[in-house]
C-alpha cells in the first residue's frame, strides 16, 4: 500500500504525457488533479469541445487514482464494499459503481475492471486507500495503489475508432461498450501492448488506453500523427466538463461531496438522491449502507439530482432555484452548468427538493450578469428535463462507424 494524499508542500507530479501536452499548450493554463499538474485549457475550451463531438480528442487520464485489488476474497470484499453486484462482472468487463458509508451516503464513484479471477483494477476520483483498508478487515485481500505505474489516455469522439484502427490496433472494432482487452500497437522500436477499454466520460463513442509510462510518448505521437487528418486535438478539463454535463455524468466536489469530507450535517448525498438508484442492488446481499438505502428507498429521497433546461444563454453556475419568480421559496440549487453548443441549450444539473423533481416542473433560477462592470440580477425559467441531454447512437454501435 502506497502513501495517501500528498502533503500540501510537495511539488505536483508530472504525467508521462506532460512534455507533449505542455508543448501544445498555447496559454499555459494548468490545474492540480490528485497530486499531478494537468491542462485546464490548451487554447480554447470551445474548440476543444468540438473536437470531442465532431472529431477525436486526447485527454490525459493518468492522475485518476488506480488500485489493484487481489486475493482469495477480492470479489467478496468488493461486493461488501460496493452497491453494485460485482459478482456479475466477468473478466474483460468494466462496471461503473459507487460505495457508501453506513448511513448510505456516497463516499465516491468509480469504475471496476475485472482483469482475472479475483483480480480487479479500481479507478477512483479521490484517494480511497484508508477507506478500502478499513473495509477490508477480515478479508483475505491485497490492496495497492498503482497510480504511478499506469499511464492512461482517453481517446474520445466520433472518429476515435478510426483513429485507433489507424494506429494498428487489430480487432478494436469488436470491443463493446464496457469491455476491455489487450491490444498491440506496432512501433518502430517494437510493438507496444495496451489495455484498451471502451469507456469514457463524454457520453460519446470513445476509448481509454492504459499503458506502461515508458510507452506513453510513443502512443501519444502515433495518435497525433495518424489523427492529423482527422482533426485530433488534445483537450483540457474545461472542455471535458462541458461534454460530461451534456452526458449527464456527475463529478465529485461539484455535484456531490464525499461523505468522508463533509463538515455540515445534511450536505452528504446518497446514490438515490443523485439519480443512481440503478447502481444499488438490494438483492445481492449485505453491503455497506444497505440498511439505510433500503429505508430511504421505501420512504423516498428528500431531494434528487435533475436535469434543467434554463432560459437564455448565461450558464447558471451555482444558481439558487425557487418555486416562484418572486424568490420567496427555495427549491434547490444548481451544481453544474454549461451552454451546450451541440444541443443549443443552456443546461444544468441541480439538486432539487422532492416535490419539484417531476419532468416538466417549472422552477426559477437566480443568475447574475455582468454588463460593463455592472451586475444585474435575473430570474429566468428553469424546466426539469430528462437526462442525459445528449446521447448519440454511435456511442454504443458495434462495430462503430468509421467516420
Amino acid at each position: 500500500m502506497s502513501q495517501e494524499s500528498p502533503h500540501f508542500r510537495q511539488p505536483l507530479l508530472r504525467t508521462p504525457f506532460h512534455e507533449r501536452a505542455r508543448a501544445l499548450s498555447q496559454i499555459d493554463r494548468f490545474i492540480p488533479w490528485a497530486g499531478y499538474t494537468t491542462v485546464d485549457v490548451f487554447s480554447s475550451a470551445e474548440q476543444e469541445y468540438f473536437s470531442v463531438r465532431n472529431a477525436s480528442s486526447l485527454f490525459d487520464l493518468t492522475p485518476m487514482v488506480k488500485y489493484r485489488i487481489t486475493g482469495a476474497d477480492a470479489l467478496r470484499f468488493l461486493n461488501r464494499l460496493m452497491t453494485r453486484d460485482i459478482g456479475k462482472l466477468r473478466p474483460g468487463r468494466v462496471a461503473y459503481t459507487v460505495w457508501c458509508d453506513d448511513a448510505g451516503m456516497m463516499i465516491d464513484d468509480g469504475t471496476v475492471f475485472c482483469t482475472g479471477e479475483n483480480e480487479y483494477l479500481v479507478c477512483t476520483a479521490e484517494r480511497q486507500l484508508d477507506w478500502f483498508a478499513a473495509s477490508a478487515i477480515g478479508f483475505d485481500v491485497r490492496i495497492s495503489e498503482i497510480t504511478e505505474e499506469i499511464a492512461a489516455l482517453a481517446v474520445q469522439g466520433p472518429t476515435s475508432y478510426a483513429l485507433l484502427k489507424g494506429i494498428g490496433l487489430a480487432g478494436i472494432e469488436r470491443l463493446k461498450p464496457f469491455e476491455h482487452g489487450n491490444f498491440t500497437m506496432p512501433g518502430t522500436d517494437g510493438a507496444i501492448t495496451l489495455m484498451v477499454s471502451r469507456t469514457g466520460f463524454t457520453g460519446d463513442l470513445g476509448y481509454e488506453l492504459w499503458m506502461e509510462p515508458a510507452d506513453a510518448t510513443a502512443v501519444w505521437d502515433a495518435l497525433m500523427r495518424r489523427g492529423s487528418s482527422r482533426g485530433v486535438r488534445p483537450i483540457g478539463s474545461q472542455a471535458l466538463n462541458m461534454v460530461r454535463i451534456e452526458a449527464g455524468f456527475i463529478l465529485p466536489n461539484m455535484d456531490f461531496v464525499s461523505a468522508a469530507h463533509t463538515l455540515r450535517i445534511g450536505t452528504e448525498r446518497s446514490p438515490l438522491e443523485l439519480g443512481l438508484a440503478w447502481l444499488v442492488d438490494f438483492k445481492k446481499g449485505h453491503f455497506t449502507g444497505r440498511r439505510a438505502l433500503l429505508a430511504e428507498q421505501q420512504r423516498g429521497p428528500l431531494r434528487q439530482l435533475v436535469g434543467l433546461d434554463i432560459e437564455g444563454t448565461k450558464p447558471a453556475h451555482n444558481a439558487l432555484l425557487y418555486t416562484e419568480r418572486s424568490g420567496r421559496r427555495e427549491a434547490g440549487s444548481v451544481t453544474s452548468a454549461t451552454w451546450s453548443p451541440t444541443c443549443k441549450r443552456n443546461l444544468a444539473l441541480a439538486m432539487v427538493d422532492a416535490p419539484y423533481i417531476a419532468t416538466g416542473s417549472l422552477l426559477w433560477a437566480e443568475i447574475y450578469l455582468n454588463r460593463e462592470l455592472v451586475w444585474e440580477r435575473r430570474m429566468v425559467r428553469a424546466r426539469v428535463v430528462e437526462r442525459p441531454f445528449f446521447a448519440p447512437a454511435r456511442r454504443r454501435a458495434t462495430p462503430p462507424a468509421e467516420f
